[in-house]
């Protein structure tokens, strides 16, 4: 996917991007202000949610992604697989890092 801004980054700060070929910035949800910052928006109930003002398309972009629910905390470094005797359940969907647990 191209950007007429510069290169494209498909993940930061531990987010998938959106990206979008259909407008310059390169990134949904994304424009460039007057100003010459990006201003990232998504809809919440068929209304613009405006997610403020941003130095870069890829910081806008990170914005946007943790708006619509991208964002997931990387997982404690080391989790018990075992308590009181019982095993536990991982998991790697999870921002606790257990299975069922939130």
């Amino acid at each position: 996917i191209g950007c007429m801004l510069g290169a494209v980054v498909t993940k930061a700060e531990g987010l998938q991007l959106h990206l979008s070929s259909s407008n310059r910035t390169g990134y949904k949800g994304v424009t460039t202000h007057h100003t010459g910052r990006f201003h990232p928006q998504h809809q919440v109930r068929g209304r613009h949610v405006s997610l403020g003002l941003f130095d870069t398309a890829v910081a806008a972009a990170v914005a946007y992604a943790r708006a619509v629910g991208e964002y997931r905390p990387p997982a404690p470094l080391a989790l018990a697989t075992e308590a009181e005797g019982l095993r536990l359940h991982l998991s790697s969907s999870s921002s606790i890092g257990y299975k069922n647990v939130q």
